[in-house]
């Protein structure tokens, strides 16, 4: 089985996926009992996972020989699973005009640009460390030889006390404005047949060339042959794949020990730790991955990486001083009074050592400023009249307006019927004449909360979708200066936010607006790296509102129980909660379509296609693929003849890593799959739909979060139990609105789970670059 995180929609590799490290030995996510590091990845998968995909990734056999077809299968996404490698879908289109998905492509692109902008300002030279010595001397010297273009010096990540670094001044905030139409640049005919020639030298499938082509852009061929690693940069291969390419074209020349294949193998491990969710790798848990790869001098590996500018290095206070990633200690004072005294302290004070993407790492740096400035700019005089607002609202409303009226940033937890608080608050401001919004994961949140608005004014266009929102596509659109043009902004769905998009979003508001993130804390995390909602939470930063409404009937009651790590009998007059107890795969899958097709719609009158079926994995005997084709057979048998789908066939599309959205086969012609997604119109390419199209009857925990239907059939299989965990159950289980069918075949290890299986850690800088520029919350 693999040991990376498959994808979003898949357990094996080439993607994000649902899976979970089949032994946790390949990735760094922290410091496992035998001193080796593993990758904390997802839930879904795990068990279910396909042992076979690990040695058949795209690259196959013995370095590149042919790939699994199901590769492509999985490598669509990072976001529906919780883990994330390839993306599920680089993006959606629409038959004429520009998709969401590639006005997200262009809201993510502005994003990377004014990261960029970031990073320039940031390169100022440093001009503290005039009395450091030991450790913190070398990591100075590594920096200011980085900055000079040089190698850092030899010692720098060896020892395990390094000086703290100095926070880097705020930057300007620049205002991003609305994402124009995005186009996809293809590769020129001339690179994709020089890569198709460097590929074919060193044995690699030709099925390879688009994906190399497109990684790697224009000169891609000289780029491959002068570093055959550079094939790491694909989704779905692995180092073994890529060793086996590289001995192909080197012969001799090709060793463990080669410099290229060290910093190839420590990005490639760093992705895959994102792919876990993590935004950085503490420095001896990815020396002691790159150690099990076969890296003989990690350390070496990770400073020719950090020379390259291929990676970057954070060091961040371990204690609870509002001092945090700095890159080193201020300069001691000549005349050794005591100052210096404090300067030495200041040396010694406990830190730790993260090596990080620079993606994700300045992502995470710009959403700790975005959010300090939503915090810091709310206007000192508001003619708003929040209190009679809070007065008229109902109770478990009020106190929400209350926190909003006078904060920039509120954090308000709860379950389902909690979110009529925050449309209490929505409808309350813009009564007030307040620009209030909301934004929700996904279409069938939209459809949710603006039932819960009620009669309120403007209410079709008040709520959108996050993307629909960030990308000008929904919304109030952007203002003069590029700012989102409101003065309050309701995100529901908080825990979906990765890093990206939550720091695309602080830094899309204006001065003076005020942010609520809303969300149910106790279901999976973003699929995406980070856990943003959380890392607030746990920072207390800002103030917090936690809802005391329990969501209703048995369903509500069971969900509520697990979220604080009970498994309870609930009473359940009308059977809405029903345990359907297997055997073995075969019998699960059979009992699943017996509850879709038959038992569901007849006992509760629901129609079949409103039936929802999770699974933990798409593997296995009783994964997603295996559901599916029984379920198709049963509901909408047909010979598959447009890339194995047929009218009719219920499908989840993928076009961006983190959005799943369920809809339905129309047809297909020359322009491609043409599906309908949430009452929208979507025609796939016939290039994209074996990345961003799947059958969807049955799917995953992470591909169903943000949604709901009246029925779900929750299938849990044998081979599935080392997959679990409480958020993983209470998301599924939380998918049902009147009933809940549970197939279950795991015994005793679903009441383990939910009591005592968390969330699997994520490493994360958020609360520390938080705490450094704002105190805590009273």
């Amino acid at each position: 089985m693999s040991t990376e995180p498959a994808t979003t929609e898949t357990d094996e590799p080439g993607g994000r996926g649902d899976g979970t490290p089949a032994d946790g030995t390949d990735a760094p996510g922290g410091a496992p009992d035998d001193g080796t590091a593993a990758l904390a990845a997802t839930p879904e998968g795990g068990a279910t996972a396909e042992g076979e995909a690990a040695a058949s990734g795209p690259a196959g056999g013995a370095g590149a020989a042919g790939g699994d077809q199901d590769a492509g299968d999985d490598t669509p996404t990072a976001a529906d699973g919780e883990s994330a490698g390839a993306a599920e879908g680089a993006g959606g289109e629409a038959a004429s005009d520009v998709s969401e998905a590639q006005a997200e492509l262009a809201a993510q692109r502005l994003e990377r640009e004014r990261i960029e902008r970031r990073k320039a300002e940031k390169r100022a030279p440093i001009t503290s460390g005039a009395k450091l010595s030991g450790t913190a001397a070398d990591l100075l010297a590594a920096v200011r030889a980085v900055e000079g273009g040089e190698k850092p010096t030899a010692t720098a990540f060896g020892g395990s006390e390094p000086a703290p670094r100095r926070p880097a001044p705020e930057p300007v905030r620049r205002p991003q404005p609305a994402a124009p139409a995005a186009t996809a640049v293809a590769p020129s005919g001339e690179t994709v047949d020089a890569v198709r020639a460097v590929l074919a030298e060193g044995g690699a499938p030709e099925a390879l060339v688009p994906q190399v082509a497109e990684a790697l852009g224009e000169g891609a061929g000289a780029r491959l042959r002068e570093d055959p690693w550079q094939l790491l940069r694909v989704p779905g291969v692995r180092p073994e794949q890529a060793d086996g390419f590289a001995r192909a074209l080197l012969g001799a020349e090709c060793g463990p020990d080669d410099e290229r294949r060290g910093r190839a193998v420590t990005v490639w491990l760093l992705e895959q730790a994102a792919v876990a969710g993590h935004t950085a790798l503490e420095a001896p848990a990815l020396a002691a991955a790159l150690a099990q790869r076969s890296v003989p001098d990690p350390d070496e590996a990770v400073r020719s990486t950090v020379a390259e500018g291929e990676a970057l290095v954070f060091q961040d206070a371990l204690d609870d001083a509002p001092t945090a990633t700095r890159s080193a200690s201020p300069p001691a004072t000549a005349s050794g009074g005591p100052d210096t005294e404090d300067a030495e302290a200041e040396e010694e004070r406990p830190v730790r050592v993260l090596i990080g993407l620079e993606r994700y790492a300045l992502a995470e740096e710009s959403l700790a400023d975005g959010l300090a400035r939503v915090m810091n700019s709310l206007p000192k005089e508001d003619p708003t009249d929040w209190v009679s607002a809070a007065a008229s609202a109902p109770r478990p409303a009020a106190e929400l307006i209350r926190a909003v009226a006078g904060h920039g940033l509120v954090l308000h937890t709860g379950g389902e019927a909690a979110r009529a608080e925050p449309a209490a608050l929505v409808t309350a401001a813009r009564a007030l004449g307040v620009r209030a919004y909301a934004a929700t994961h996904g279409a069938d949140g939209v459809r949710r909360f603006t039932s819960q608005l009620g009669s309120a004014e403007g209410g079709d266009t008040v709520v959108t979708t996050l993307v629909g929102l960030l990308s000008g596509a929904e919304g109030p659109g952007r203002d003069a200066d590029g700012a989102l043009d409101l003065d309050l902004l309701v995100v529901l769905d908080a825990p979906q936010l990765d890093v990206e998009t939550a720091a695309l979003l602080a830094e899309s508001l204006p001065d003076g607006a005020r942010l609520v993130l809303s969300g149910d804390p106790g279901v999976l995390w973003s699929a995406g790296p980070g856990r943003v909602f959380a890392d607030l939470l746990a920072a207390r930063a800002c103030p917090q509102v936690a809802s005391r409404t329990p969501d209703p009937g048995p369903v509500g009651e069971l969900v509520s129980g697990i979220g604080i790590g009970e498994l309870n009998q609930v009473e359940a007059p009308g059977k809405e909660v029903v345990i359907v107890p297997v055997r073995d795969a075969g019998e699960a899958v059979h009992r699943t379509a017996q509850l879709v097709v038959d038992s569901v719609p007849r006992a509760f009158g629901i129609p079949p296609e409103q039936v929802q079926v999770i699974t933990p994995g798409h593997g296995g005997a009783a994964g997603t693929r295996a559901l599916n084709t029984a379920l198709k057979e049963r509901l909408n048998p047909g010979p598959g003849r447009f890339g194995g789908f047929d009218p009719g066939d219920r499908v989840a599309y993928s076009p961006a890593p983190g959005r799943t959205t369920p809809g339905r086969v129309v047809q297909a012609d020359a322009e491609g799959l043409h599906l309908e997604c949430a009452g929208a119109a979507v025609v796939v390419p016939k290039e994209r739909v074996e990345q961003t199209v799947r059958h969807g009857w049955a799917l995953t925990a992470h591909q169903a979060v943000g949604h709901r239907w009246p029925a779900a059939v929750v299938v849990l299989p044998g081979d599935a139990a080392q997959a679990l965990t409480r958020p993983w159950v209470y998301t599924a289980f939380g998918r049902a609105e009147r009933h809940l069918s549970v197939v279950h075949g795991v015994e005793q290890a679903l009441p383990r789970a939910v009591a005592e299986v968390p969330a699997k850690p994520r490493t994360t800088r958020l609360p520390v670059l938080l705490t450094a520029q704002v105190p805590a919350a009273e």
